[in-house]
C-alpha cells in the first residue's frame, strides 16, 4: 500500500470505529472488566424492570482471589472478583449479568461466618457457589446450573455455612482441581 491508499484506509476504520462506539458496541469492554450485561428486563425477578447494570459499571468494589491447595499450598486458581457489600448488591448478585468471563467471578463478603443459603435467581448460566469460613478455607461447593427457562432460578437452593461466598463459572471448581478444605486468600478492597 502506499501513502495515498493508506489515509482512506486509517480514514475508513476510524469512521468504522467512531460508529462502533456510538453504537455502543465497546461499551462492555471499556466499563465492565469483561462482563456482559443483560439487555432489558428478562434476566431479572418480575418486580425489577432494569436489568441492564454490571457489577464493574455499578461501583462495586473489586479484589482478586487465589485458592490453593490445602496440602501443597500450590495455586489452583486466581479470579478477580466484584464484591457484593451491600444489601442489595447481595440480592442482585450476577442475575443482572449475561456471562461471566473464566477469570472473572462475585464475593459475597459478611461480618461473621453463619449457615446461609444462596438461589439461582434471575441466572442465565450456571455458576459454581464456594462457601468460606472465616479462616479462608473452602466449607462447601456446589455446582449450580442454569435455572431451566421460564424459572426464575428461586426455588434452587444451595446452603453452606461461612462468611464469604464466592461465586465463579460453572464447574470452575473441577477446571481447577478445588475441593473443599482449600485455602482462599482475599485480596483487599
Amino acid at each position: 500500500m502506499n501513502r495515498r491508499q493508506i489515509l482512506p484506509a486509517l480514514g475508513l476504520l476510524l469512521a468504522l470505529a467512531v460508529v462502533g462506539y456510538a453504537a455502543g458496541l465497546f461499551t462492555p469492554l471499556l466499563t465492565t472488566g469483561g462482563y456482559q450485561p443483560v439487555a432489558g428486563p428478562t434476566a431479572t425477578p418480575a418486580d425489577d424492570s432494569t436489568a441492564t447494570s454490571t457489577p464493574y459499571a455499578d461501583g462495586y468494589a473489586r479484589t482478586s482471589i487465589t485458592v490453593r491447595d490445602s496440602e501443597t499450598n500450590a495455586t489452583l486458581g486466581s479470579v478477580r472478583v466484584a464484591v457484593a457489600e451491600t444489601r442489595d448488591q447481595k440480592i442482585t448478585g450476577l442475575s443482572k449479568t449475561a456471562s461471566l468471563p473464566e477469570d472473572r467471578g462475585m464475593l459475597f463478603p459478611y461480618n461473621a461466618p453463619a449457615d446461609r443459603t444462596y438461589v439461582m435467581r434471575g441466572m442465565d448460566f450456571g455458576i459454581d457457589i464456594i462457601y468460606i469460613d472465616s479462616d479462608g478455607r473452602i466449607t462447601t461447593i456446589h455446582h449450580a446450573p442454569e435455572p431451566p427457562d421460564g424459572e426464575d432460578g428461586e426455588q434452587y437452593e444451595y446452603p453452606g455455612y461461612g462468611q464469604y461466598v464466592l461465586e465463579v463459572n460453572y464447574e470452575w471448581t473441577t477446571r481447577h482441581d478445588v475441593a473443599e478444605g482449600d485455602r482462599v486468600d482475599i485480596g483487599e478492597w
